[in-house]
Parts: C-alpha cells; structure tokens; sequence
C-alpha cells in the first residue's frame, strides 16, 4: 500500500479495471426508476415524495424501533432499523416472476456499467413478502433475469441465499434442504445475515444449516464483525465453516482472529462507506482497512447497498484511493483479490485474471 500521497485517481481507470463483487446485496440495489415503476404497476402509494424516497429518515413508515427481517447496510438517522422496514417495503413491490427477473437484470447492467465481471449477489427472501413459501420459485424467477443478463454480454452473476439470524435452527435447515434438493440455477453460497447486535450470537444455532450447506459443496460466506465484535467472526470460521466474512471489520481487534484469517485464507468483504453510515466508525480516519491490509489479510472493497447508500463501486475504490493514499497498483491488487475472493467457478476467475494483467500493464496516465 502506497504510504505517500498519490494523485487523485479517475473513476475512469476503476470502471476499466476487470473485477468481482462479492459482498453486496440485490436488496439494495433498486434505483429510484425500479420502485417507481414497480409502485405503479401494482397500484401501491409511496411512503413519501418521490423525491426524497431514499431519505429513510423522512418517512415515519420506516422509523420504528422494532424489525423482523435481514440486510445489509444502514442509510440516514432511521438507522438499521429504518432501512431493514425500508427494505421489506421495496421488496414487497416485487410480485410477479416477470418482475423479479427484471430486477435481477437490472442488478447485472448496474454491476456492468462499474466494470464488474461477476459479482457474488445477496439475497435474503424474507425481505421479498410476496413469495413467502415460494422461495424457490422467487429464485428461479431470479436466475431468467441472471441468464438473459449473460446472454446479453453483462456481468456474470451467483447467488448467495441468504438465511436471517432471528430465523429458529430448524427452520434454517429446512430451507437449505430445499435449496439441496432443488439446487436452483444461480445459487453458489449460503450466506446469514441481519443485525448482530440485535439477536447476539447465532453461530451455534446455524452450525447444522452450514454442514448440511458444505457437505452439498455450497460455499460459506457470514455477516460478522459488523455490529458485533471479533466473536462473531470467530462463530463464522469456527461453527460455519465460513470461506468468506462479510464486514469482519472488527477482526482488527483481536491478533490471535488475524492470525486465523491469514492462515486460513479467509478473505474479508469490506464496505467502508456502509461502515461510516452506520456508525460502525465514526470517520474515515478511523476505519481499520489499511491495518487490515498491513496485517496481512486478504481484503475486498464492496459496496453492501449501493442504492440507498448513492454509491458506485468506482466511486467508492476512488475514496478509499483518496483517503487511504492507494495507487493504482493497490487498486489492480484489489481487483485481483477480487475475483480471488469470489465464488467464480475456475475457468472465470483464470479469463478474469487474464483480462486483468492484460488492462493493468499500462497504468492510465
């Protein structure tokens, strides 16, 4: 990592980067057009001016306490809370096999568009009210949007089912059941999400839905060291079998889990801008991905939620540049921990790896 100040470098040079996305969710990436449309099409009103719908703070629907369902990120002073009733809201405008396929065809232009090749989606079905109990047929209404998306030449797209930390241990093994039995198109992980802080440990209560998930050949990845501390990240590695952490920001804390990450090659998905939303760090200053990085283990740059969060992935590889003094090498060496970091199947990641060297010879002027 550079330690001195380097010139400003061009979300330009970032889009033309090959590169994977591996910590961001579908659920958070509606652009203001999508629920728009979607909110006329089914004839239901909207929580507040359009205008301002992506101001969460705004709209009383979002602002109580209390919420049953998993996510990502969090957006103005609602806080987690207000965003995750934010998100069940959106989601609910979703209701027929036509529009989540459009949905998840959107999601592939937005990745294309910042110069992601593949991208490891999130998605956790208790947001999408309309399909409770067809989960199956909400992924499969998913995976035609994906593969027409790949038949037009966008970004390549896997799906990480997402279980929600409030949701019982049997109930969890049922779905990943499903999920085994059914094996539908798209889905290559088994991811746990939700609030941390809110619902405390939950590592012991999933070990059987992530044993059942690994023994099927389903990859790992866990939202953990968000909200909670280092612990959690140790539930994940230790209970989950987790190839991949979400977050993990907090590792930081504790040198014996660093020690663990690296020898155990578990990358880490961060999203410093949600971090900073969220108040997980208080500034820029503070957030720990350059010690991270000094350390020694395998980081990503993500966006978690970048439509509430009016963000780009560009945008934020050219922050972190800005705030952190990385070159463009840093940048071509999280591209390339990037597509090691995903679940790409091997011939993707050798032709990503490919593109990569070929576009980062000549670093851009």
């Amino acid at each position: 990592m550079s330690q001195n100040h380097v010139a400003r470098i061009d979300e330009t040079a970032i889009r033309a980067l090959p590169k994977a996305e591996v910590h961001v969710h579908l659920e958070g990436t509606f652009s203001l057009l999508d629920m728009l449309t979607l909110a006329k099409e089914n004839d239901v009103a909207l929580p507040g001016p359009a205008a301002t719908l992506f101001d969460i703070s705004t709209h009383d629907a979002f602002a109580a306490p209390e919420v049953t369902t998993g996510g990502g990120a969090g957006a103005g002073s609602a806080g987690l809370s207000g965003f995750l009733r934010f998100l069940d809201w959106q989601c609910g405008l979703v209701r027929t096999p036509s529009q989540a396929a459009r949905v998840a065809y959107a999601f592939a232009v937005r990745q294309s568009a910042s110069g992601i090749r593949y991208s490891d989606v999130i998605v956790n079905p208790t947001h999408w009210n309309a399909w409770r109990g067809r989960e199956l047929d909400l992924l499969d209404a998913f995976g035609a949007g994906f593969d027409e998306a790949e038949q037009d030449g966008l970004c390549q797209v896997g799906v990480a089912y997402s279980l929600l930390r409030n949701q019982s241990a049997a109930e969890a093994e049922r779905l990943v059941g499903e999920l085994v039995a059914a094996r539908p198109r798209r889905v290559v992980a088994l991811s746990v999400d939700g609030d941390e802080k809110v619902t405390g440990r939950t590592g012991e209560k999933f070990r059987g839905a992530f044993a059942l998930a690994a023994s099927a050949g389903l990859h790992r990845t866990v939202h953990a060291g968000e909200s909670s501390g280092p612990e959690g990240v140790w539930d994940a590695v230790e209970l989950l079998q987790a190839e991949r952490i979400d977050h993990g920001v907090r590792s930081i804390e504790d040198p014996a889990l660093i020690d663990r990450l690296i020898a155990d090659g578990i990358s880490l998905g961060v999203c410093p801008r949600s971090n900073l939303t969220l108040g997980i760090y208080p500034d820029w200053d503070s957030h720990p991905l350059p010690r991270l990085l000094a350390a020694g283990v395998s980081v990503t740059l993500n966006t978690d939620d970048p439509a509430p969060l009016g963000t780009t992935l560009e945008a934020d590889w050219a922050v972190a540049a800005d705030q952190f003094g990385f070159g463009y090498g840093d940048l071509v060496g999280f591209a390339a921990r990037s597509i090691d970091a995903s679940f790409a199947d091997v011939d993707t990641k050798s032709r990503l790896h490919a593109e990569l060297a070929a576009v980062s010879e000549v670093a851009p002027v």
